[in-house]
């Protein structure tokens, strides 16, 4: 039995034709949708979520194949019975590459030394290392296990916690102790009711004088007002590159707040990320078309 696959680009038609029992179809987003459309159970969809109309022409859809590892725009926006699957493992290297550069930067004082540059300076002086530094990694999952790969090198001490204690991993339910012993906190957790405002001003508190917070989850995660008082006092500094509100309108004091690198949500915006991307998404459709639920699958709240 073939399985119908409505795809949104010609990218996608190439990397889908190769999956055995799997029929790709070309649509073109926010347009009609083709006659073959009523025999598709599958769907890779556009950025954000479709209106109603979209799912009345899709009646036999199945299963939702996001290209993004985030599904937080999804959930309670599916149809009844009807599958979400996102594209986890296909972004958490760049992603995890981005913040071992945000904090190189940080530590070795990149910008110092580029200002000194633009002004004609030959400025040498001493900066930080990564060297020894203690992490703690809230987000135990691809995105975290590809920062811990690409940490250790460089010698710094990986803490990892996750939503529940196993071997290797620690709780949530640590961190009021965990916080004040690491050096860096790196959030890489998904957006939910239970990480929504996460790092408040009493996880803030928590952390050592001179700490740095990064963000590479989602802006909401952090309270921004929480961070902005502690930024301006100078005892914490921050790598964001997801913010709340995103992007911040003008005027807004994350441009000017001291202690911050920010950056406008490109952790994975590299070269080559679509062909990732799609690699994730036709492994989970060869799955659904072979009888296995993908493993990337979205449960209840996400």
């Amino acid at each position: 039995m073939t399985l119908t696959v409505l795809v949104p680009d010609d990218e996608g038609m190439t990397m889908l034709a190769e999956v055995p029992r799997v029929l790709p179809v070309r649509y073109q987003w926010g347009e009609p949708v083709p006659p073959e459309a009523a025999k598709a159970e599958v769907i890779i969809p556009g950025k954000h979520p479709p209106g109603e109309q979209l799912w009345r022409t899709v009646p036999n859809l199945k299963l939702i194949q996001l290209l993004s590892a985030g599904a937080e725009d999804w959930v309670g926006k599916v149809p009844d019975g009807v599958l979400l699957s996102t594209c986890r493992g296909a972004h958490g290297g760049s992603t995890a590459e981005w913040v071992v550069a945000a904090l190189l930067s940080m530590y070795r004082q990149l910008d110092v030394f580029a200002a000194a540059q633009r002004e004609g300076r030959w400025a040498r002086q001493t900066t930080d290392t990564l060297q020894g530094k203690r992490v703690l990694v809230i987000g135990a999952g691809d995105l975290g296990q590809h920062l811990r790969r690409r940490l250790e090198p460089f010698d710094a001490r990986c803490t990892m916690v996750g939503l529940t204690a196993r071997e290797g991993v620690h709780g949530v339910r640590e961190l009021p102790g965990l916080l004040e012993l690491h050096d860096v906190v790196v959030l890489m957790v998904p957006l939910t009711s239970r990480t929504r405002g996460m790092a408040g001003a009493e996880f803030l508190s928590r952390m050592r004088d001179g700490a740095v917070l990064v963000n590479a989850s989602r802006g909401a995660v952090v309270d921004t007002d929480a961070l902005i008082a502690e930024l301006t006092t100078g005892r914490l500094r921050a790598a964001l590159d997801v913010t709340d509100p995103e992007p911040p309108p003008a005027g807004h004091p994350l441009w000017t707040v001291p202690g911050l690198l920010l950056t406008p949500h490109v952790g994975g915006a590299v070269r080559g990320v679509r062909g990732r991307s799609y690699a994730v998404a036709a492994a989970e459709i060869a799955r659904y078309a072979g009888g296995e639920l993908p493993d990337n699958l979205v449960h209840g709240e996400y």
